[in-house]
C-alpha cells in the first residue's frame, strides 16, 4: 500500500538557533514515530532564507530565451572554477507576492518589463536542508518591453544573454547550464512545445 497520503508523526520537537547572521539556520531535534510505532530520535539543520520566484523569458518568433550569468559563491566552493552560473532570472520574495517579485526581478536583472506572467508550478528546491519554495513562471518578451539594460542592483554584476532555445537545451547536455531551476524551466518549455 502506498504511504503517499501518510503524515509523519513527530514529537518532542526542540529548536536551537545556530545562526541569524544573514538568513536563519536552526537545529531541530525530535522523535520520528515510524509506521510500526517505533520511536527514532533525529536531528536536522534547517536553513530558512525565505521563498523565491524564477521566470523563463522566451521569444517565440526568434526562438530565444533570456538567461543571466552571475557569480555564485557556493558553486565556486563546490567545483565551479569561475563561480559563474547561467540561470533564469530569479529572486527572493521578501514581502512581495511571487508575481510582483518576478516582475521586479525581470526588470532589474534583464531590463525587460514583462506584462502577463504565467504561473507554472512551485516546488521545494532542496528539501533535505532548505525551507525555500520557488514559484516558477514564464512570460513572452520582445524588444518593445525593454525598460533598461538590466544587469541587477548595486551588489550584483549580471550579464544578460539572449540564447537560441536549441543552444540552451544543448548547454544542459554539455554541462554549461547546471542550475536546477533553469533546467526545469527549459525542459518545461520543451515539453510544451513553445519554441518548437
Amino acid at each position: 500500500m502506498s504511504s503517499h497520503g501518510r503524515s509523519s508523526q513527530i514529537e518532542n520537537v526542540q529548536t536551537e538557533l545556530l545562526s541569524d547572521n544573514w538568513y536563519v539556520l536552526r537545529k531541530f531535534t525530535y522523535d520520528l514515530i515510524k509506521r510500526n510505532g517505533e520511536r527514532q530520535p533525529q536531528s536536522r539543520e534547517v536553513y530558512d532564507r525565505g521563498n523565491g520566484a524564477t521566470i523563463l523569458l522566451y521569444n517565440r518568433p526568434k526562438k530565444t530565451v533570456l538567461l543571466i550569468n552571475q557569480f555564485r559563491m557556493p558553486t565556486y566552493v563546490n567545483g565551479n572554477p569561475t563561480g559563474m552560473l547561467l540561470e533564469t532570472c530569479a529572486g527572493l520574495l521578501d514581502d512581495d507576492s511571487p508575481e510582483d517579485c518576478i516582475r521586479k526581478e525581470a526588470i532589474e536583472e534583464t531590463g525587460f518589463a514583462v506584462g502577463q506572467v504565467e504561473k507554472l508550478f512551485e516546488c521545494y528546491m532542496s528539501p533535505g536542508s532548505v525551507t525555500e519554495i520557488v514559484h516558477f513562471f514564464a512570460a513572452e518578451y520582445d524588444e518593445s518591453q525593454r525598460a533598461n539594460a538590466g544587469g541587477g542592483v548595486e551588489d550584483e554584476d549580471i550579464d544578460v544573454l539572449e540564447v537560441p532555445f536549441t543552444d540552451a537545451l544543448a548547454m544542459i547536455k554539455d554541462g554549461r547550464i547546471k542550475d536546477g531551476k533553469t533546467i526545469m524551466l527549459l525542459q518545461y518549455a520543451q515539453l510544451q512545445g513553445w519554441l518548437a
